[in-house]
């Protein structure tokens, strides 16, 4: 995942939720801390990027989800990641 900061304040990811739905329609929800065991402080431009992993059912699905953050005036906001699809290592989209 790359994250970046398009704002014009500096802000810290908190908390994350996911929601991940395989091929069969079965969904799970995540909710946590931070990413990958941190809480980056981003400033206006600055990027930040991880990678990831979750267990499937099946070979592919997908997942979408948010980012609850905080300025560094002390508003919270929410920043919602779209959509995407989950492949299995050797499968493709056609």
């Amino acid at each position: 995942m790359r994250l970046r900061n398009t704002g014009s304040r500096a802000a810290q990811l908190i908390a994350r939720h996911w929601v991940i739905m395989d091929d069969t329609g079965h969904t799970e929800e995540v909710r946590g801390l931070g990413v990958v065991g941190q809480q980056p402080l981003l400033r206006p431009g600055e990027v930040f990027e991880y990678s990831s992993w979750t267990r499937l059912r099946t070979p592919s699905g997908s997942m979408r989800g948010s980012y609850l953050c905080v300025a560094e005036d002390g508003t919270q906001f929410d920043a919602p990641i779209p959509e995407f699809a989950l492949l299995a290592p050797g499968l493709s989209l056609h």
